[in-house]
């Protein structure tokens, strides 16, 4: 089986710059002309580089990775022996995600724009592939239509953590994620600064970029945090580092799944994470993780603060988190899923 990856940069590669560069003048602007302009040549770009791949295809799986690939896919291809398959990354849908990003007003004409589309694209495709079984009941929260598309819940997946010797600690807690209002990581400071408080000092390194940095830096230095709180950024080799730390610390409010979450379980990390959308689905409270509220810092700082108290309690999540990870999200046993649902199901099924 032969698979060729297609993005809107496939194609037109000379006027990207000058096209998508615009989107930078609007934002300062307006952040839904901004966002519209984004999306609207994103896909024009995309479905001109698919229109590309497909002229000389036959039969063959669209794979589209959001419903906006999903209409360019659909509007590119030859005929519907050309089958598109969305997978549902998004929770609830896209515009909920650019509202919480402060892009786009909830409710505004770019956010109903988005879910009109949503509405129209879901329906014509050939198969929906949910991340979670929260991401399948939120979106067929406002779009029951959805429930007639032939579908399937396949978890995220990774590759194993490749094996190192061991390293000295970088240090007691790690995250990784967008540096941006969803993601909650003023909470994490103010969990930490709790913690210190009671005589528990413990350091965070923060993975990731994003438009809050400097928010997220003053806040640290107003917390006296400074000398606890490193900045990392973003990088592309961050699984590389994550076994050399003592748990995972995750505070997001809103996700359809969590890849973090994932790859930390891969690295050997016990999590500790809000019992919030799929959270749940990945690990349980007790075992693998401990659970936190995302309303109450002092109480969040006690439970970070028992986990890593009793070593034997740390090890013994991050034993199970380890095993969680090979029973379920390890590319070998979730990948042949995948593959089976976008070759292998027959027209009108319902695969489960």
């Amino acid at each position: 089986m032969t698979s060729t990856v297609v993005t809107p940069f496939s194609w037109g590669r000379a006027l990207t710059v000058p096209v998508f560069g615009v989107r930078k003048a609007l934002e300062r602007c307006s952040g839904s002309a901004s966002v519209a302009w984004y999306r609207h040549w994103h896909e024009v770009f995309l479905r001109k580089a698919l229109q590309r791949s497909l002229a000389h295809l036959d039969a063959c799986t669209i794979y589209a990775q959001c419903p906006l690939a999903a209409r360019a896919a659909l509007r590119a291809r030859r005929g519907p022996h050309q089958r598109v398959v969305m997978a549902v990354h998004f929770r609830i849908s896209q515009a909920d995600e650019w509202a919480d990003k402060g892009q786009i007003r909830r409710d505004g004409l770019v956010f109903r724009a988005i879910r009109k589309l949503e509405s129209e694209v879901v329906p014509q495709v050939g198969g929906l592939m949910y991340v979670s079984q929260w991401a399948q009941n939120a979106l067929l929260s406002w779009l029951p239509e959805a429930a007639a598309v032939p579908s399937t819940v396949i978890d995220n997946f990774v590759e194993p953590a490749r094996p190192q010797a061991a390293q000295e600690l970088l240090g007691d807690l790690v995250t990784v994620g967008h540096l941006e209002p969803v993601k909650n990581h003023r909470y994490l400071l103010q969990v930490l600064a709790d913690a210190s408080r009671t005589g528990q000092s413990l350091t965070l390194d923060i993975f990731g970029a994003g438009p809050l940095q400097k928010d997220l830096q003053r806040q640290a230095r107003e917390l006296n945090l400074e000398g606890q709180v490193r900045f990392r950024g973003y990088r592309t080799d961050v699984r590389d580092f994550l076994p050399r730390y003592r748990a995972y610390v995750h505070a997001s409010y809103s996700e359809s799944s969590s890849l973090a979450i994932i790859e930390a379980m891969a690295a050997g990390l016990p999590i500790v994470a809000p019992d919030i959308g799929p959270i749940p689905e990945l690990c349980d409270d007790g075992i693998e993780a401990r659970f936190w509220p995302l309303d109450d810092p002092i109480k969040a700082a006690a439970t970070l603060t028992d986990l890593l108290g009793s070593e034997s309690a740390r090890s013994s999540a991050a034993v199970a988190a380890s095993e969680r990870f090979r029973r379920y999200f390890d590319a070998s046993v979730i990948a042949p899923r995948l593959l089976s649902f976008l070759t292998g199901w027959e027209p009108g099924s319902q695969v489960r």
